[in-house]
């Protein structure tokens, strides 16, 4: 059974120190050993027994407060393989892909195991997190980042190493894509998915996420996909002096959730009014081709005007040679 610490620190526990300066500094608590700066060493059984927030004070002096991390922190600075999937991306993965307690989740694949640890807190101890990754020295670097958070195996958690397509899984309620070409397994995602699941699908650039829309859209399964990204803008607060900071937290992905089907359902086509500028358009398209068939008309109509305007401005352009 998982239990997430709290109360006094123990032996075992991970704890963030941060400094005067904001720097941050992680370990696990062990009776006995020490912590060592540049500011002076501090030792782990003055912080075994104290509370949560507390002040410690290393041997040159320096004051550092700790706490535990939090889930945001750990993904951040984790020992990373792949990629990790970042905590304002992993946010909207749990909210607007309504990962729920209980619920059964395939993952692939798992990268680092960043977002898999966000998956098991989301869906507890009775629900399950199946992750595929196709490298196996991934695979090993995130089932040590779990284990480590977590501080053992999730009985929640089955990681796989190999393919997505040959799972062979059915009835999940959401299906989390973090790969390279996401479109290649929509199909293996609508066969995962039970009635009313979700898939949601974390891509980097625009031509993925082009590619992942439409490969949803045509593979007949899912309703209409929802697509977006979010940004993170810190901001100064010191009395009245409060503004933006200079530097956020900008693009890092684009997310896309689809919600599947019943079987045989087919989804009504989305009406989607045209822009302005397109309906601006398509009325100058439709005034030229009006024009053209009337300049059609005429000359059909008097064969020798057409012929006449023709050989009169050659006529004109021969003159001005000779001349």
């Amino acid at each position: 059974m998982i239990k997430h610490p709290r109360g006094p620190f123990a032996a075992g526990d991970q704890v963030q120190l941060t400094d005067p300066k904001g720097r941050q500094h992680r370990l696990v608590l062990a009776p006995g050993r020490s912590f060592h700066t540049h500011r002076g060493a501090l030792a782990h059984d003055d912080l075994i027994g104290r509370p949560e927030g507390s002040l410690v004070t290393s041997a040159g002096g320096t004051a550092y407060l700790a706490f535990r991390p939090l889930l945001a922190d750990y993904s951040i600075s984790m020992v990373r393989g792949a990629a990790v999937v970042y905590p304002k991306d992993a946010a909207q993965i749990v909210g607007l892909a309504d990962i729920f307690p209980g619920a059964h989740v395939v993952e692939a694949g798992a990268g680092s195991g960043a977002l898999s640890c966000w998956l098991l807190r989301a869906v507890g101890e009775h629900g399950s997190v199946t992750s595929f990754e196709r490298r196996s020295d991934f695979a090993e670097i995130a089932a040590a980042n779990v284990e480590r958070y977590f501080g053992g195996p999730h009985p929640a958690w089955r990681l796989i190493v190999g393919e997505l397509d040959a799972a062979g899984i059915t009835g999940v309620d959401r299906v989390v894509l973090d790969m390279l070409a996401p479109w290649d397994h929509a199909a293996a995602a609508a066969a995962m998915l039970m009635p009313g699941g979700l898939a949601c699908c974390y891509v980097a650039t625009v031509t993925q996420l082009a590619r992942t829309v439409g490969a949803l859209r045509e593979q007949g399964n899912f309703a209409e996909p929802a697509a977006w990204e979010t940004l993170q803008r810190g901001w100064h607060v010191d009395g009245l002096a409060v503004r933006p900071e200079h530097r956020m937290v900008g693009h890092t992905g684009f997310l896309v959730t689809a919600r599947r089907l019943a079987d045989g359902v087919v989804a009504p086509p989305r009406r989607r009014r045209p822009s302005k500028g397109a309906e601006a358009a398509a009325a100058e398209a439709d005034a030229a081709a009006a024009e053209a068939a009337g300049a059609d008309a005429a000359a059909a109509a008097d064969p020798a005007h057409g012929a006449y305007e023709s050989s009169g401005r050659n006529g004109t352009e021969a003159d001005d040679r000779e001349g």
